[in-house]
């Protein structure tokens, strides 16, 4: 098996229901955080970790990811034209050169895991990565994948992306029961999708970051429905355990859950903040428009000035 992680899939054929009206003609996941749509987040994420093929399982009502990739020649042909010339390497850089984009259907609305075993023909018999781009994860000059694949490359097995979250908030996720092997990094003996906190074997939650191994798509390919009537992931990562060692990894970095519309608004706030053109701008108008009684803003401001 290659210990390189070529190809990442992004399972985007959601509807984005906690997003309405916004969503009814336009793809959560081309919200954008200021100037950036959360999909090119998470491409971008993917390319700084080695990928070179970006896999999104789509549905009929997401072009405007497909556009959004997909060489514009009328608006490059313009700013040329006018001699826009950042506008249009920032264009040009949606896509940098040497990764190409891949686009695979999903027909039904049947879950996380069957959206990932819609890419086995694009994927194949090696490891790849799965981003969920509602989670948006800012890991500053070494992303969360990145940081993935250097363990992935170094242990050639699945690692999941964690984090600790509240007990209370353990019925969002799935859940792992890990021991610890190093720093960051824990063996799984077990994985319960969304369990109550009652039921939770801890407070270690995989959090939209995967690299799995081929192995994960015949155990897909007859794992039941479960949880909602849908192909649950978590299932087919629970079969899994039986045959491969898979390893939970605590990223470094801020994850913003940007499918929940709080965490959206922190992320615009903090990357607005961390902004070059906006920044200065951003963190004088917070303190104008808040004052010194907004503590938690301005905290914030100065953490970024």
């Amino acid at each position: 098996m290659n210990t390189k992680v070529r190809k990442a899939v992004f399972p985007v054929a959601g509807m984005g229901t906690r997003f309405l009206p916004v969503t009814k003609a336009n793809p959560k996941e081309m919200l954008p955080i200021v100037d950036k749509p959360l999909i090119q987040y998470a491409a971008e994420e993917a390319i700084s970790a080695g990928v070179e093929e970006l896999i999104f399982v789509t549905s009929s009502s997401k072009r405007a990811i497909e556009d959004h990739f997909d060489k514009n020649y009328e608006l490059e042909t313009e700013l040329e034209k006018k001699g826009k010339t950042q506008l249009l390497k920032i264009v040009h850089e949606v896509v940098p050169a040497g990764v190409s984009c891949v686009y695979v259907r999903q027909p039904e609305a049947l879950g996380l895991g069957h959206a990932v075993l819609c890419a086995k023909p694009v994927v194949g018999e090696e490891p790849f990565a799965v981003i969920l781009a509602d989670d948006l994860i800012d890991g500053g000059s070494n992303s969360c994948m990145s940081q993935m694949t250097a363990v992935f490359e170094k242990q050639r097995c699945s690692v999941l992306g964690v984090e600790q979250v509240p007990m209370t908030e353990t019925d969002k996720y799935g859940v792992v029961d890990a021991e610890p092997v190093q720093n960051n990094l824990s063996r799984v003996n077990r994985i319960i999708e969304k369990p109550t906190p009652a039921d939770a074997p801890s407070n270690l939650a995989v959090v939209g970051r995967y690299i799995l191994t081929p192995r994960i798509f015949g155990l897909l390919e007859t794992t039941p429905r479960g949880a909602g009537g849908e192909i649950q992931l978590t299932d087919a990562i629970a079969r899994l355990l039986d045959e491969e060692q898979v390893l939970a990894f605590e990223f470094e970095g801020t994850r913003y859950d940007c499918g929940d519309k709080l965490g959206y608004l922190m992320a615009t706030v903090e990357y607005a903040l961390k902004h070059p053109e906006l920044s200065a701008a951003f963190r004088e108008y917070l303190s104008s428009a808040f004052g010194t009684s907004e503590e938690s803003l301005l905290q914030i401001a100065k953490k970024h000035a």
